[in-house]
């Protein structure tokens, strides 16, 4: 037997069971726009060049495009199209960008829980650590919206073999940590289940674009076709969670925002057949399904 992590079983997709989102749609969508800030001269920070010696004035000054320009496009489209979005924040934002969290603030946003700078990794820490970040990063935004937030998704995708029970011990009902599934789907820890929804990193820009060096009408593509196939697939009844996982530094630079602009208006267009959300409504939703229905 391999070493396994014990979260979640074995569940095909076929023996799945039936059942809806709200109005009886089949296919969730949500926007996650990552919202980071980097220390400068130190830790960790993704590159558009490689880096030279710290201080790295091209890749963190191309990072804080984002916050100062893209984020504020990005705004502009969404208000444009009247779609919502899952902001995942690091909590440092309260400090750098004030105004830019509260624009999607008044805009109607979820905010959730994305650690405190993308520039730490929290696999690296011990358990005292990481129980302290999670706190950090949750209380400042408790403190800012007036409520803690309901979901978490680790900078860079790092857990250690305690992330799911401290999260659960910290108050959180969901974790965008997981991309295993197409639905959401309950991961077993020590302090009492967690729900896990999807967090795409195939229709998400970093690894498309940082990566694989996708192009800008290649990242649409990829968003129009994998919206258009999962439309397909629903008729077999069973619903599924779209996530479309976005850095304003990289999609919001003018080229790839007008390329993505046209691929969210076609999502936008077919509000009536598909439910446009966020992951703490769609979290919502399975808490209140009958139990058994979610794996």
């Amino acid at each position: 037997m391999l070493p396994t992590h014990g979260r979640y079983d074995y569940h095909p997709w076929p023996s799945r069971a039936a059942y809806g989102w709200p109005a009886g749609k089949k296919l969730a969508v949500y926007l996650g726009i990552n919202l980071e800030h980097f220390a400068f001269g130190e830790g960790l920070g993704m590159s558009l060049a490689p880096g030279g010696p710290q201080p790295d004035v091209l890749n963190y000054a191309w990072r804080d495009y984002g916050n100062r320009v893209g984020a504020w496009r990005m705004l502009e489209m969404l208000d444009e199209l009247k779609l919502p979005a899952t902001v995942l924040l690091n909590s440092a934002m309260y400090d750098y960008a004030p105004s830019l969290v509260a624009a999607h603030r008044a805009r109607g946003d979820e905010i959730a829980g994305h650690g405190r700078t993308n520039s730490e990794r929290q696999s690296l820490m011990s358990e005292a650590e990481e129980r302290t970040l999670i706190a950090e990063a949750t209380a400042a935004i408790a403190e800012a919206e007036g409520k803690p937030p309901a979901g978490w998704l680790s900078p860079w995708i790092a857990e250690t073999l305690s992330t799911p029970e401290l999260l659960v011990e910290a108050g959180y009902r969901y974790t965008l940590n997981w991309c295993h599934d197409d639905q959401p789907t309950w991961l077993k820890t020590k302090a009492g289940r967690l729900l896990s929804i999807p967090y795409p990193q195939e229709i998400n820009d970093i690894p498309s674009i940082g990566a694989r060096k996708d192009s800008a009408q290649q990242f649409a593509n990829m968003i129009l076709n994998d919206f258009e196939e999962r439309r397909r697939q629903v008729r077999d009844n069973r619903p599924q969670v779209m996530g479309i996982a976005l850095h304003p530094y990289i999609v919001g630079q003018p080229y790839r925002l007008r390329a993505l602009r046209e691929a969210l208006q076609h999502i936008a267009a077919q509000r009536d057949t598909v439910w446009l959300t966020t992951a703490g409504a769609i979290c919502d939703h399975v808490h209140g399904l009958k139990e058994g229905l979610v794996p």
